[in-house]
Formats: C-alpha cells, structure tokens, sequence
C-alpha cells in the first residue's frame, strides 16, 4: 500500500505541475501559485477535523514556523520555473535536493552520506548533464551552457536548494509529532497565510477564481490529494524508501511534457532524467 502511495503522490504531482502550466500559465506566477492553494483550502479544514492531535512541543512549533517562509519562497520560484521554460528541463533539478540536503543534513542533523550516497551525488549531477545535451549541435560545454541559458532550469535549481531546508524543518516537524497531523495543519496555515499576502498586496483578486473555478478545483484537488497520498504513504514506510518512489514523479513530469506539450529531445531527457531519478533515490536511501 506505501507503494501505491507513493507512486500515486508522483503522479499527483507531476498531474499538478502539468494542469497549472497547461491552463494557469498564462496568468502571473502569483495566480498560477494562488489556484492550488486557494481550492484546495476547503479540503485541508475537512480533512484536519479528522487527524488525531499529539502531543505538541517548542521544537515541532519551532520548525513548524521556520518551514513557512522556506516553503513560500520556493513554491513561488517552482511556479516562475515551469512557467518560463519546458517541463522536461525544470522538474528533473528537483533530483538535486537529496544531494543539497547532505551538507543541510550534516549541520542541522549531523548526518553524512557512505559511498551510496556519493555515488547518487556524481549520478544526479552526470544526470544534469545529460539532460541537456543538444545532439545537433554538440559540445563538452553546451550542456552545462545550456543549463545557465534556460532561466526555468536554473530556478529549479534554486528551488531544489531551498527545499532541502525545508525537508529538514519539516522532518523535525514530523518528529515531534506526526505525518499526516503536520502535513494537513501546515498547509492549512501555510495556504491562509500565502493567500492573506497574495491577496492583501493586491498580487490576486477573486474575480480571478471565478472565472476559472472549475480548472481552479482541479488544481486544489490534485494539490490536496498529493498531500493526502504523501501523508499515508510516509507514515507506513521508512522516509526514505517513500522520497525514493516519490521522486518518480521527476520522470511523469518529463513524460507530460512531451504528451501535452511536445517538448523536443524527450529520449535524451528521459534518459538524463532517470539518471537523476537513480541518484537522488541512492542519495535518500544511504540515509535511511
């Protein structure tokens, strides 16, 4: 069932990555962030009424408040990313964040990475490289040339690093208290506070959700159903052994923008893609 779970959280995201690019993109990044958000509020107060509430201390409060600001920052910058540029060359650098997460790890959670864990890291990066080779026109450098070009990939990136911070802040959480009663409390602050900003600095208007509600349900649907699915799946299994299958969701991504979208040299990122996938699941299961 952890699993199922697991690949079905994978699918729900690269499905949440693909309906907002598809029919919110053409909007502002704060429109494209607000849609999920703002649809899926209902369901995360719901859903919250039925979660036990453990136990609470200073630290899960603590990491709980610090993962809020992190999480704001990189959910933005993720939607800039894969509004700007393909699918198939921003998803695939979120691989990145099991090797940015070991020196995280390292200082905030004294962890370090065996041989296992090298090896994903050379495998992501060799990954990364692959995914950009432009077989036409070929270079030792295009890749890495084409990688600081495309502004989606490099965002990506960013957003990979600033989600290793807050994995950290958000396994802390989950320590102190458990899976699925921090997964739904945190978005149902993290949702009201992003939407109170967004809408008190003017940045969305509900006109807007009005006159897309239906595709707008989806998005909240899909964002909501996510977070169920990776609640359930990490509270029956190892962390790691979940993050591994959930990462799946780097090589649906890449697969969506080729169906839905006709990017262009799929073989070659799938290939850079599955490269990465194998990295960053050898990366998250060294530490397990």
């Amino acid at each position: 069932m952890w699993f199922v779970l697991s690949l079905l959280t994978a699918l729900l995201v690269a499905g949440q990555d693909t309906w907002v690019k598809k029919y919110f993109s053409h909007g502002s990044v704060w429109e494209m962030t607000a849609f999920p958000l703002f649809f899926s509020f209902p369901l995360c107060i719901i859903a919250l009424f039925f979660v036990p509430v453990p136990d609470l201390d200073a630290s899960f409060y603590g990491s709980f408040i610090a993962g809020l600001p992190i999480n704001f920052i990189g959910l933005l910058l993720y939607m800039k990313a894969i509004k700007v540029s393909p699918l198939s060359l921003t998803v695939p650098y979120l691989a990145f964040t099991p090797t940015f997460l070991i020196p995280v790890g390292f200082v905030f959670l004294n962890e370090l990475p065996d041989i296992w864990g090298m090896t994903g890291i050379l495998l992501t990066c060799a990954g990364s490289y692959v995914l950009n080779i432009d077989k036409a026109r070929w270079s030792v450098m295009g890749p890495v040339r084409a990688m600081i070009r495309e502004t989606g990939s490099w965002i990506m990136l960013i957003v990979a690093f600033i989600y290793s911070f807050g994995a950290v802040a958000g396994k802390i959480s989950i320590l102190h208290s458990s899976p699925l009663f921090f997964s739904m409390s945190f978005f149902l602050v993290f949702n009201l506070i992003m939407l109170g900003l967004l809408f008190a600095f003017r940045k969305i208007h509900l006109s807007t959700f009005r006159k897309e509600y239906k595709k707008g349900m989806i998005a909240g649907t899909l964002f909501f159903f996510q977070i169920l699915c990776h609640s359930f799946a990490i509270s029956m299994v190892k962390a790691a052994y979940m993050i591994s299958i959930k990462r799946f969701s780097v090589l649906f991504g890449v697969i969506c923008g080729k169906l839905v979208f006709q990017e262009k040299d799929i073989t070659v990122r799938l290939a850079g893609s599955l490269m990465m996938v194998i990295g960053a699941m050898l990366i998250v299961l060294a530490g397990k």
